[in-house]
């Protein structure tokens, strides 16, 4: 009769050193799983850095032709450089700056002073970007915004000689002319409004004088004559003026009297 034997485990047929073999294949394999991820985030990092140093670079290509356009006079042409260039990096204030400065001598002051906030707020320790937007505030008549501006301005760099001598000095002359003028408006406001008065009517001249003589003798006419209307009992009717020495008197017929 045939004897069984103890069953062995299905894992027992695997040699120990297999195991161990298939062990550090796996983490091989893991080690070269984490390393594929760190490439591809350092290759997507990189990738990243070469698409804004692209855009930079063209960018400052931009701007420079856009400048080079300005000084020759092609302000209409620049702008459009300009606002190619900021497409690529939007928060480059020079590039506002420059665009408030043709717009003004565009004569666009709205647009001017808007371009100019715009490169304030990307760049608020721009002593220029401060002057332009004082000078863009001049522009539209706002002395005293602009004289802060300038005075900002000042602030971030005191030495500055063009904004102290130029454009803070020829601000504030503006100012005291402003105020000037307002003063003279009203004094002659307040002149004009004591002139004006009822006018001085001759009440002693030969006309008048004769007019009122003539409207007296009419009134004295009119009280000295009365009249009044008689209607008679058989309907006649009859007008009768009474004097006042002599009034006249009706008959028994009388039944109605009207004046």
């Amino acid at each position: 009769m045939a004897s069984f034997g103890w069953k062995r485990k299905i894992g027992e047929k695997v040699s120990k050193a297999t195991s161990q073999q298939f062990e550090a294949e796996a983490a091989d394999d893991k080690d070269l799983g984490d390393d594929d991820d760190a490439n591809w985030v350092l290759a997507a990092k990189r990738r990243k850095e070469i698409l804004l140093e692209d855009c930079v670079r063209k960018s400052k290509e931009l701007k420079d032709e856009g400048a080079n356009l300005a000084e020759n006079r092609r302000y209409r042409e620049a702008l459009v450089k300009w606002d190619e260039a900021l497409q690529l990096t939007p928060e480059d204030a020079t590039l506002y700056e420059m665009k408030s400065q043709v717009l003004m001598s565009l004569h666009e002051m709205f647009p001017a002073v808007h371009a100019a906030e715009m490169a304030v707020q990307r760049n608020p320790r721009s002593w220029d970007a401060w002057q332009t937007l004082g000078r863009a505030q001049l522009g539209l008549g706002e002395i005293a915004l602009a004289i802060r501006s300038f005075q900002v301005s000042l602030h971030i760099f005191p030495m500055n000689p063009e904004v102290w001598e130029e454009d803070l000095s020829w601000a504030r002359k503006l100012q005291e002319q402003q105020k000037a003028t307002k003063t003279e408006s009203v004094q002659a406001l307040a002149k004009e409004l004591v002139q004006e008065s009822i006018p001085d009517y001759d009440f002693e001249s030969d006309e008048i004088v004769a007019v009122c003589a003539a409207i007296a003798e009419k009134e004295k006419a009119l009280s000295a004559a009365k009249t009044m209307v008689i209607v008679s009992a058989s309907g006649t009717v009859e007008t009768v003026t009474e004097q006042d020495n002599c009034p006249a008197t009706p008959d028994e017929t009388l039944f109605i009297r009207a004046r």
